[in-house]
């Protein structure tokens, strides 16, 4: 009884207490992307960090107070956590009533072999393999779209990371088609919500949920989180001392890639890879 009472509060701070900086943030970004549509069944995949699990709740809440033309699978994928932390993941879900469908695979041991070491981070191809196997467990489960966590500052991160360090415009889509996956969608229902309010909801319902479980970077956590010495970890800290000078840094990054003037940059390249210049067409 006391666990769902708790769920009762964290659910109902969703809709009053967060209403404005969440709930409605939630909703506007599956409005005006068009992220659901009749008939979708959604893997909602679960990490266990402070984001998926909000998105988990929220979907929950939009079955109960919005739209209802889809049907969701909550998706927990094991890659090998250790021990505490999947159980803390599997905890988290019943106190929360997130009825999950979890399955395991071997992902940190094949990332961890040091034939697959390049020097680099081991997170992109550790990311890569891990949206695979989602997919693949989410049509299997007979979903047609999987729903991941990434919010607000993960996208105003990813567009200044492509210019600071790959030289590239791009950003994280809110949406987009599989490649790999034929009939499959990626979505990001969390894309205008902010992550300083996903802490303040965290913390108002004294929830406590992994940061990151990935083996390959433990120590790192412990010592102050997984992204310290990241070009993301950079980037999050350059951002904020931007903000310091100007409260509208964040909010331009974001519309920078909504208001790309084609006629005013030296060149671009399409899906298919083909690079334009502007000299293509200049004298005519």
């Amino acid at each position: 009884m006391q666990d769902n009472n708790r769920n009762k509060e964290i659910e109902h701070s969703i809709i009053k207490k967060f209403r404005k900086s969440i709930w409605s943030q939630f909703t506007k970004a599956i409005n005006i992307y068009n992220m659901i549509e009749d008939g979708d069944r959604i893997a909602v995949c679960i990490s266990g960090g402070k984001d998926s699990m909000l998105l988990a709740k929220l979907f929950q809440e939009l079955r109960k107070h919005g739209i209802q033309n889809f049907e969701v699978e909550y998706l927990v994928m094991n890659p090998g956590y250790n021990d505490i932390n999947f159980q803390n993941i599997l905890e988290n879900a019943r106190m929360m009533e997130i009825p999950i469908t979890t399955f395991e695979s071997s992902i940190y041991d094949i990332v961890s072999k040091p034939e697959m070491d390049t020097g680099g981070s081991p997170c992109y191809l550790c990311a890569r393999m891990r949206r695979g196997a989602l997919y693949s467990k989410a049509r299997e489960l007979g979903c047609n779209k999987i729903a991941l966590g990434h919010h607000y500052d993960d996208v105003i991160e990813t567009i200044l990371m492509g210019m600071l360090y790959s030289g590239q415009i791009q950003t994280m889509m809110p949406k987009l088609h599989s490649t790999n996956f034929e009939g499959m969608e990626l979505i990001r229902p969390l894309y205008l919500v902010r992550e300083e309010d996903i802490i303040k909801w965290r913390d108002y319902n004294d929830l406590h949920f992994i940061r990151c479980a990935c083996r390959l970077t433990e120590n790192s956590v412990k010592t102050g989180g997984s992204e310290n010495g990241t070009k993301r970890g950079e980037t999050k800290r350059l951002i904020a001392e931007l903000r310091k000078l100007s409260p509208y840094i964040e909010s331009n990054i974001f519309k920078s890639v909504e208001n790309v003037h084609l006629n005013a940059i030296i060149g671009y390249k399409t899906l298919d890879g083909s690079r334009h210049n502007f000299l293509d067409d200049y004298d005519q």
